[in-house]
């Protein structure tokens, strides 16, 4: 606890950290803020909840934006999704290669097309939200004029949460877009831990403790996928610049056991409805339809749960082939004077690191497909649906993901002021300068 106290202290004796912990929280508020105000010309109490499918996931992120009808009613998803289309550009189209390969002014250019898709992917996407989420009932002016007007503050505040995201990275401290979809999960948690509560009663008090000893643990798992590496060792040649020698030190490469992030779990979780729907069309013509529709309508279903857990392997093997090249990883090392130890440089290295990416992928995501199916274990075990979402899937890998990223920024700082780090060593598990850069 001594050792907790100092380090807040050291934390906010550093005035240009403090200064960037005030303002996220700052911007943080005025997100949480925004999301509570209602588009003009509707009665909030005509809305209805947003608690499952899809849609209940996108509210869990947006923290209820999305049910309220705000004006951050969709928040910054657009913007993600208009963020992996560019990502996804950038693999299969050359143009966007050779942009990602010009530098600042290259990223320039991603970053405008990224805005302008935004742009028109929250108008596609608002118009179906406003047919979809609020009833007519609620609707309490023109139909004309509150779709139009609807749709400019949508945008708009679609613009203005992706703002925000880009003030927190720049004055703030931590990934801006990544701290608002979290403080959104977040924001859901007292909720659910006080209907926990209630629904226990006083009578299951020892089995509310050991939720949250489980709950502990499933924490703690998600960490060590989160943070495992495979670390690959970089011999640097040594070279002798104007009568100095530089190099001929070992560093290393740290490979992610899991590379691709959430990313298999939101991809898999978006398809998993497709079949809900079509057996919707199809329900009072065919029995088998009757039967697929009930069952991936139900999370908790061994069927359901055996298919999300396949696609996310199989995901997780796609993303993680298009975001990790070992070609250009190779190609950065041979460029830098680096090379693997007993591996020659050039494709037999580009050889080696795919061999190793292959190996630890599979692992990776078989474990990543057990935390996604982990709250439905618990719905079985007697957890509240709305406490179940948080002992794994999508929500728990992006908190641990945000803190701990969080955390290597302020522990960074900690360290270049000549503070003792968070962690007993000083250095926190794989902080990016303790490894090679290729």
């Amino acid at each position: 606890m001594k050792k907790f106290i100092s380090t807040v202290k050291n934390i906010f004796s550093i005035e240009d950290l403090r200064i960037r912990i005030l303002n996220t929280i700052g911007f943080l508020i005025v997100f949480r803020l925004g999301s509570y105000i209602v588009l003009p010309g509707v009665d909030p109490s005509q809305l209805r909840a947003s608690s499952e499918g899809i849609f209940g996931l996108i509210d869990t992120f947006l923290g209820g934006a999305f049910s309220n009808a705000s004006i951050f009613g969709l928040g910054i998803m657009p913007y993600i999704s208009a963020s992996i289309v560019l990502q996804l550009l950038t693999v299969g189209v050359p143009y966007f290669q050779k942009l990602q390969k010009e530098g600042e002014s290259g990223r320039k250019r991603i970053n405008q097309i990224t805005r302008v898709l935004t742009i028109l992917i929250t108008l596609a996407q608002g118009i179906g939200y406003i047919k979809a989420t609020i009833p007519a009932e609620a609707i309490m002016v023109s139909n004309v004029l509150f779709v139009f007007s609807s749709l400019v503050l949508l945008v708009s505040g679609t613009m203005f949460c992706m703002w925000l995201g880009e003030k927190i990275t720049e004055k703030g401290i931590g990934n801006g877009i990544s701290m608002l979809i979290m403080i959104g999960i977040i924001s859901s948690l007292p909720g659910a831990i006080i209907a926990e509560t209630v629904s226990k009663g006083t009578s299951g008090m020892l089995l509310l403790l050991i939720e949250a000893a489980v709950l502990f643990f499933v924490v703690v798992g998600v960490v060590a996928l989160t943070e495992a590496t495979r670390r690959i060792p970089v011999q640097y040649a040594k070279q002798v610049v104007g009568g100095k020698v530089y190099g001929g030190q070992r560093q290393y490469i740290p490979i992610k056991v899991n590379a691709s992030g959430v990313m298999p779990i939101i991809f898999a979780q978006s398809l998993m409805f497709v079949p809900a729907l079509i057996a919707q069309v199809w329900s009072s013509e065919s029995d088998i339809a009757n039967y697929i529709g009930s069952t991936f309508s139900n999370p908790t279903s061994w069927q359901y749960n055996l298919v999300f857990a396949i696609m996310i392997i199989l995901f997780t093997f796609f993303y993680t082939a298009i975001t990790v090249n070992p070609e250009q990883i190779a190609e950065d090392m041979k460029r830098n004077g680096g090379f693997v130890p007993g591996v020659k440089p050039g494709a037999p290295t580009a050889d080696f690191i795919d061999n190793i990416i292959s190996r630890i992928t599979l692992p990776g995501a078989v474990l990543l497909a057990l935390v996604a199916i982990m709250p439905a274990f618990a719905m079985i075990a007697g957890v509240g649906n709305q406490f179940a979402q948080f002992y794994g899937g999508t929500s728990l890998l992006i908190m641990v993901g945000v803190i701990m990223d969080t955390l290597r920024q302020i522990e960074s700082y900690l360290l270049m002021r000549h503070y003792e780090g968070m962690m007993k060593s000083g250095n926190m598990k794989n902080n990016p300068s303790n490894y090679a850069v290729a």
